[in-house]
């Protein structure tokens, strides 16, 4: 897949650095690596009284924010585990399609059954709108040899009014619910000005990892393979790429980008979307270099926090992020990213 997979490993790389915000120095003394081997056991024990606070509700919103909180603790308590709480999630009053996009992960990989099937068949009734959804059931098609089925996922993709992968939503529960129980001091870096702040933004963002996202690089290589040969399927591609690059994520604008790039005949367009890529990844790497800045800066950690509680979409967040530090959304003239090793 000539450029996307270089450029994916890119976006992902800076978006992985964006949900660090505790402090990381170079060189560490055997007492800096015992300190934080305490703070880490400290933000696990606090991860868990968290969900023990969240998970006596009927919320969904906090029982989706509980269910990211404790998927990547080791032990919990069987009713307090991801699987339990997102299916209470999923079976609220008030369930939303973020609920059933969670639960997708909620499957056991080793056995080959991810994404959830039956959370799957859920969204597809719930937000047949989303080629995000129609996505995921590609990947799905594509993997188990049905191909007629992944031609008919494309053009459903294609045909959706929106990309959204509900990274937005799960930001908000967990920025809305974080602050239910002040961080305990052992929790907090002494060496970072964030304190309190620094933590709860590290337990948000880091938690909102847990949101599953199609497996694009399917979609990516599909339409090149298939395009060629048929033109019905090239035209679906090129318009879910349109698609795309509204979408919610970095990663699904790059491929939608992608697509346009090396699928459309017109060469200006080519050169278009060659140049918006570029400043995608500025973007993002701006971003991550701003929240990583956030990790000894209570004003920034506060203000990310801020900005996760107002809901929209990850990438609408990276744009709010970067404006109100008064960084240019598209990349200068001379400026190149670095290649993906």
């Amino acid at each position: 897949m000539r450029g996307w997979r270089p450029l994916a490993l890119t976006l992902a790389c800076a978006l992985a650095a964006s949900a660090t915000v505790s402090a990381h120095p170079q060189t560490a003394t055997p007492a800096d690596t015992k300190a934080a081997a305490a703070r880490n056991k400290a933000l696990l024990a606090f991860q868990g009284d968290l969900v023990s606070v969240l998970a006596p509700s009927a919320d969904a919103e906090r029982l989706l924010a509980a269910a990211l909180l404790a998927r990547p603790l080791p032990t919990q308590p069987k009713t307090s585990t991801f699987h339990a709480l997102i299916e209470r999630a999923a079976h609220a009053d008030d369930v939303g399609p973020a609920e059933n996009w969670a639960r997708l992960a909620d499957c056991d990989a080793k056995a080959q059954a991810c994404p959830n099937t039956d959370a799957l068949a859920q969204l597809v009734q719930q937000a047949p709108d989303n080629a995000a959804v129609w996505l995921v059931k590609l990947s799905q098609d594509v993997n188990t040899m049905k191909k007629q089925d992944a031609r008919q996922d494309l053009a459903n993709a294609a045909n959706a009014k929106l990309y959204d992968d509900y990274g937005g939503i799960g930001l908000k529960a967990l920025a809305g619910t974080v602050s239910t129980l002040p961080p305990p001091n052992a929790t907090v870096d002494p060496n970072s000005a964030a304190g309190a702040s620094g933590v709860q933004a590290f337990i948000v963002f880091g938690a909102a990892a847990g949101m599953p996202q199609p497996a694009l690089r399917d979609t990516a290589t599909f339409c090149e393979k298939q395009a060629s040969d048929d033109a019905s399927i090239k035209d679906d591609c090129l318009k879910l790429a349109k698609l795309l690059e509204w979408g919610s994520s970095p990663l699904a604008r790059s491929l939608g980008l992608h697509l346009r790039e090396v699928l459309s005949p017109d060469p200006a367009q080519q050169q278009d979307a060659q140049a918006a890529r570029r400043s995608l990844i500025w973007q993002v790497q701006n971003f991550a270099e701003l929240s990583l800045r956030a990790q000894n800066d209570r004003a920034k950690s506060q203000h990310l926090l801020a900005l996760a509680r107002t809901g929209g979409t990850q990438m609408s967040l990276v744009l709010a992020a970067l404006r109100d530090d008064g960084i240019p959304t598209e990349a200068p003239a001379d400026w190149q990213p670095q290649k993906a090793n």
